[in-house]
């Protein structure tokens, strides 16, 4: 029932991304993945969500088979992915940007309770239904994409990058609402950050990046009390 990813091999042309890559997320479970730029966090996510091919290795979200098959075909395998800086449509509306997150849902009642649901979760989405994406800042941005996501109504969210351009004060809200996520809905996150003590401070488990390859995984306290980590991802 778990995210599994095995000795995952990721090529783009010549350059080798993605070195071996091995870890598991258990259900229910926020894992921050850390690194600096050019880890390969980024790419990471891409290849789980389907929008990279994989070279070699495996990933699987229970039996699903993440390493095979379009991106739309893993929404329907609720696994849903919010790109960096990439997840809304600026040119629709707040709520047609929501509705897009549904589109392939049949019971469109389910889909008016989630809609109700993402806007509990952001009040500030409910104020602005009528409004035009690209007229948000860029804390509203960030929440109507992870609002859109979970309008698919997903059990394995990948999140890249939330934090990238906001205000601090901004960044801790949407920190808290993503643990909240998991936590109230019981949600499956892999969460890519380059605030790596950001995430860690709301993670059950980390896993660290370096040049494409696993430096060292754990769970996110043993990270943060790590000396080695601390100097060298933390600041500190």
């Amino acid at each position: 029932m778990s995210l599994r990813v095995k000795d995952l091999i990721v090529d783009h042309g010549a350059i080798r991304a993605i070195t071996e890559v091995s870890f598991e997320v258990k259900p229910g479970e926020l894992t921050a993945v850390i690194g600096a730029n050019g880890a390969g966090k980024s790419t990471l996510l891409r290849t789980l969500s389907g929008l990279n091919k994989a070279t070699s290795g495996s990933a699987t979200w229970k039996d699903h088979n993440l390493l095979h098959g379009k991106p739309e075909h893993h929404v329907r395998q609720g696994v849903s992915h919010v790109s960096e800086g990439k997840s809304v449509v600026a040119e629709l509306s707040v709520e047609e940007n929501l509705d897009l997150g549904a589109i392939w849902r049949k019971n469109k009642k389910e889909a008016q309770e989630s809609k109700a649901q993402v806007i509990e979760l952001f009040p500030r989405l409910g104020e602005r239904l009528s409004q035009q994406a690209d007229t948000l800042s860029g804390g509203e941005r960030q929440m109507l994409a992870i609002s859109r996501a979970l309008m698919s109504k997903p059990q394995l969210l990948l999140l890249d990058e939330p934090s990238l351009g906001l205000a601090p004060l901004v960044v801790e809200q949407i920190f808290q609402t993503i643990r909240g996520i998991v936590d109230s809905m019981g949600l499956t996150v892999v969460l890519v950050e380059q605030n790596a003590m950001g995430a860690l401070k709301i993670a059950d488990s980390g896993v660290v990046l370096n040049l494409g390859k696993v430096v060292i995984t754990g769970s996110a306290p043993d990270l943060i009390a790590d000396p080695a980590v601390r100097a060298a991802y933390l600041g500190y």
